[in-house]
């Protein structure tokens, strides 16, 4: 890899799995590099003996060829390692906490098919790395820096697996949930995506009373995210149907996301939850300064319906780390993305799939209402979200009057609230364009105009 590559991405380390950055070499680096740094931004360690770092992974069949490799990098600079198995990523960032970590990593390409995977890193206080962390890592990857240092004999790190950790993590869930309330009596379909939270959903609902229909929970470490879970729900809106279930459950591969479906089979998205819980934390009281942050991708209905609650939103850009920094910054609590990642604050450091499912469900119980009639609290601008697959990221700005299109469009729906926004992915080879007003036909047209210039330029 040259000098000039670039590891980190908006959510880690992301690839094809065995194609850089995303093989056995570079998760070797990034292990050396990893421990070198979190070994020396505390000292001693927060355990008071060696410096430790846990790592947990998905289900994919890659996970095991990244977990030795990055363990390998990791014991070589004298820190031990700690595994935790396959667990959600907000397992890990919990797990890191608990156990005093210095650091957690956990092995996944979240939402991604199985053939990608990638590298997620936790604090020890189990949020993401800030931007210095990471360019530290990324310059010792690159630098060569740390070449010489090479501990020996009784210095070098040990490795030890953590037979509990699941079970750490779904005491911790429940406790999210009120003491007084059960699930009894609830019928739940959950997709589980085949991936981390196979094991930790289907048994916290179970403890909690509720009678569940599992589908996605018999991984092998190639149908992660096919054809099922958050990314392709239609079968758990199926099974509400079919099964007359009160609600859908639905993971990505990590579970750090959801998607759920009401008892009449229609799919809530991230938005609908957002609207639902930060309405009913104003009524409690619980929502601080009365602020509901979210990004530039969710619906201009949710400021609609938040502002005439007596609240606030407040708009970052794409990805749940953006959303954290902009809740860690301004003390509040509350904040997510149309895509399912939701950070309930007071509970956890990043987005957790079940806690937010168990927010849903406590609102349910506590008003005996229908998820139905909880999400008819707001509504929807009407809005079309396109991802464009793209064979370069060249900048839109010298893509031939693509930006001139965006703001021809923007001036034709800026007088009904409209907006458009164009953008690449940064965890795929993906442009996005969201473009959102009240007239579902003029979007419609706006979106071809603009998705049409593009594929002709970068498309695939």
């Amino acid at each position: 890899m040259s000098a000039s590559k670039k590891l980190f991405g908006t959510d880690g380390v992301r690839g094809t799995a065995n194609i850089e950055p995303v093989t056995a070499e570079t998760a070797l680096k990034l292990g050396r590099a990893a421990g070198h740094v979190f070994k020396n931004l505390q000292n001693p360690s927060r355990a008071r003996g060696k410096h430790k770092i846990v790592i947990g992974k998905d289900t994919r069949l890659s996970g095991y060829m990244l977990e030795n490799a990055l363990s390998s990098g990791i014991l070589s600079m004298g820190v031990d390692v700690l595994f935790i198995g396959p667990l959600p990523t907000p397992g890990v960032a919990y797990v890191t906490r608990s156990l005093r970590a210095d650091a957690g990593i956990v092995i996944t390409a979240s939402h991604n098919p199985y053939d990608d995977n990638g590298l997620k890193f936790f604090r020890p206080d189990g949020y993401k790395l800030d931007d210095t962390i990471e360019k530290q890592i990324e310059h010792l990857v690159f630098s060569g820096d740390i070449e010489t240092i090479r501990p020996t004999a009784g210095e070098i790190g040990k490795a030890v697996r953590i037979d509990d950790a699941l079970g750490r993590y779904i005491e911790f869930v429940k406790a999210s949930f009120p003491k007084g309330l059960t699930l009894e009596g609830m019928r739940i379909v959950v997709d589980c995506a085949h991936g981390a939270a196979y094991k930790s959903t289907p048994c916290v609902l179970r403890e909690l009373g509720a009678e569940i229909i599992v589908d996605g929970n018999s991984p092998d470490g190639m149908n992660i995210n096919k054809e099922c879970g958050s990314m392709h729900p239609e079968q758990m809106c199926r099974k509400v149907y079919q099964y007359r279930a009160d609600l859908g459950i639905a993971h990505d591969g990590d579970a750090d996301r959801v998607i759920l479906c009401d008892e009449t089979g229609a799919l809530i998205d991230g938005d609908d939850i957002m609207a639902v819980a930060g309405l009913h934390m104003l009524e409690q009281g619980t929502l601080k300064q009365k602020t509901l942050v979210t990004t530039v991708m969710s619906n201009a209905g949710l400021d609609v319906v938040i502002n005439a609650a007596g609240g606030h939103v407040v708009r970052t850009a794409v990805g749940d780390k953006n959303v954290i920094d902009a809740m860690l910054q301004g003390g509040y609590n509350f904040g997510g993305e149309q895509s399912g990642h939701l950070i309930f604050g007071d509970h956890s450091t990043t987005g957790d799939g079940l806690v937010a499912a168990l927010q849903i469900l406590q609102i349910m119980k506590s008003k005996n209402s229908a998820l139905s009639k909880l999400v008819a609290c707001w509504e929807n601008f009407p809005q079309i979200i396109s991802n464009i697959a793209v064979r370069e990221k060249k900048p839109l700005e010298e893509l031939d009057g693509v930006m001139q299109l965006v703001a021809q469009a923007e001036e034709a729906l800026k007088s009904d609230g409209g907006r458009v926004l164009l953008r690449y992915s940064g965890t795929e080879p993906k442009a996005r364009l969201l473009i959102e007003g009240r007239d579902q036909a003029v979007l419609e047209r706006w979106s071809k105009q603009i998705c049409d210039a593009v594929k002709r330029q970068v498309g695939v």
